[in-house]
């Protein structure tokens, strides 16, 4: 009998993987039916295939990802795509070719912003925590108490340059007055608008709903008179020769422009010794008070640091109960692993590891040593496969799930280097009916996976069909219209796991891995398959501590038992493929 086992563990898989020691050791929960957290079905409309994973090669994770499946911890999952009420398209980029969007280059420079202190937004309780940043939030408390009033002064003066205009018959007497306001002109926008020594320090556009209040006044009283077509243009040079009559402003010069009325410094060195504008007295030592934004690379493991955070984002943001954020459900969801890590030595010059290695990873950002936001990611020999991203909501100002995955796909680019083989970037499934996955295609250019040949298909190509229908055979689009109906399943027995989606950004369900409880039942036109000569042959049997390949152990095993175990082999080899099939261990508990 020993001499129809397979080969020893390390001997099986470490030579079939090439990367490090040992091997993918599975068990199969067959179909399953759930509850969707998408369209919100009343019935159990998600249909899907489910794994669990003792240990699981970085390479074997990489052929499942490549067929469609997805982990939640240690368990494995793969909708059903003819059947289920919202199939799920894996989707990716090429790293190199990522071009981003206006929005993603906004999200970028704005968080720099926050960095330099220039941003007018600060995290809520952010006092409450660092010390560094409750005396920037004082230093921004006490810069506000000096710039308020002298934009209040300014107020005041446009609004008596209004009254004088009225008073002259320039404006009419009856029109509803619209209260003026004056903006304070940042930094960055000030050196884009600087002409000359002056420098834009406040600026109103009064004149814009003083030239619509004209109009409707003229048109409803059906008057007319001298200059009634009159433009902001016009009315920001009519106050702007009234408040001249009202005297000078020390240290500030008025000055317009299409329509807008703005206030210069009288001189650059004016500003420090006047301290008009106490901003810039706050940014002269930026170096010294600007915030420091670390990320940390980390293999997964359990962090009570992390852990409080993403009680906190899924309480706030999700609105989950209290009772699905414990330590154990966390565990299960974000830090199991079955990834074999692979140490970044000790290979051979054709399989190059990055810095870090291959496995499970916790991203950290941190904010002058604050926690703001993790993404938990896995680095496999062709990509980094985005798991979750959980952050803390009040700094949602700051877009970072967006800004992560820039950054995320930024190290792929880097360490390509290094490890030519790792070019792409996963953003788990896009859903493309439902609107809250349409952000990933947004990261462009995308390609999904065709859901029956495991092709990639260019997103732009595939999004005019997904418009028309869930369900499409992307890797054949010409014939896919006619085709769609007609077509075998992908599989007879795919799988989805009771947790919803588990990619960045996306909805928590309650689902922490496999359960007893669900709907797992086979289909019974299954059990009349008859056995196919070497068609499930050579899977590999893990039974009782020993493996076999399926045409040894068939031979030990009564008709009953070959009647219950081969239907689960084919539905098992066909989500799998061949080739998995006969290098990951099936394990019969």
């Amino acid at each position: 009998m020993s001499s129809k086992k397979v080969k020893s563990a390390n001997d099986a898989s470490s030579s079939r993987d090439g990367l490090g020691g040992g091997e993918s050791v599975i068990a199969d929960h067959g179909r399953r039916r759930s509850s969707c957290g998408y369209c919100k079905s009343p019935a159990r409309s998600s249909i899907s295939h489910g794994l669990s994973a003792e240990t699981l090669t970085v390479s074997d994770y990489q052929a499942l990802i490549d067929r469609g499946w997805r982990r939640s911890g240690c368990y494995l999952y793969k909708h059903e795509m003819d059947k289920t009420c919202c199939p799920s398209y894996t989707i990716r980029l090429k790293a190199s070719d990522f071009v981003p969007s206006k929005e993603q280059q906004r999200v970028s420079r704005r968080l720099e912003r926050f960095l330099d202190g220039k941003l007018d937004v600060q995290p809520k309780e952010q006092t409450e925590h660092t010390g560094v940043s409750s005396s920037l939030g004082t230093a921004r408390s006490e810069e506000k108490s000096k710039v308020v009033p002298v934009m209040d002064d300014l107020c005041k003066m446009i609004d008596q340059a209004v009254q004088l205009c009225i008073q002259s018959g320039e404006f009419p007497s009856n029109m509803q007055i619209p209260k003026a306001s004056v903006k304070k002109v940042f930094c960055d926008k000030r050196k884009k608008l600087a002409k000359g020594p002056e420098q834009l320090l406040y600026t109103s556009n009064v004149a814009f709903p003083i030239a619509a209040a004209i109009k409707r006044t003229l048109t409803s009283e059906k008057v007319e008179m001298e200059g009634n077509k009159l433009s902001p243009e016009t009315i920001s040079e009519m106050l702007l020769s009234a408040m001249s009559k009202l005297g000078e402003t020390a240290g500030i010069s008025i000055k317009v422009s299409k329509g807008h009325i703005n206030f210069l410094s009288a001189s650059k060195a004016s500003l420090s010794e006047k301290d008009v504008v106490p901003n810039e007295t706050l940014h002269a030592k930026k170096d010294s008070r600007k915030l420091k934004l670390e990320m940390r690379l980390k293999r997964s493991s359990f962090d009570p640091e992390e852990h409080e955070l993403y009680k906190r984002y899924q309480l706030k943001v999700h609105n989950d109960n209290p009772s699905h954020v414990v330590e154990s459900s966390y565990r299960r969801f974000l830090v199991d692993s079955p990834l074999i890590y692979v140490q970044p030595s000790g290979h051979d010059d054709e399989q190059v590891v990055p810095p870090c290695g291959f496995g499970s990873f916790h991203q950290q950002y941190r904010v002058d040593g604050r926690l703001v936001a993790v993404g938990v990611v896995d680095i496999l020999p062709k990509c980094l496969s985005s798991v979750y991203l959980f952050w803390d909501p009040d700094y949602a100002f700051l877009s970072l799930g967006k800004y992560s995955a820039i950054q995320e796909i930024n190290w792929v680019r880097e360490n390509q280097a290094r490890c030519p083989s790792l070019e792409y970037y996963y953003l788990g499934y896009y859903i493309h009916s439902c609107s809250k996955m349409r952000y990933k295609a947004a990261y462009r250019p995308s390609e999904l996976l065709c859901p029956l040949r495991f092709k990639w298909v260019p997103f732009e190509v595939a999004r005019p069909l997904l418009d028309k229908k869930r369900y499409v055979i992307l890797s054949d689009i010409k014939e896919s219209q006619n085709q769609c109906s007609l077509v075998p399943h992908a599989s007879e027995t795919l799988a989805t796991s009771e947790h919803e989606d588990m990619e960045q950004g996306e909805t928590n369900d309650d689902f922490m891995g496999g359960s007893d409880d669900e709907d797992e039942e086979m289909d019974e036109s299954e059990s009349e398959d008859a056995y196919i000569e070497s068609d499930i042959d050579n899977i590999v049997i893990g039974l009782y501590g020993s493996q076999y390949r399926y045409k040894d152990l068939r031979k030990m095993l009564n008709p009953v038992g070959r009647k219950q175990l081969e239907p689960m082999l084919q539905s098992y080899r066909k989500v799998v493929g061949d080739e998995l099939s006969e290098r990951m261990v099936y394990e019969i508990r």
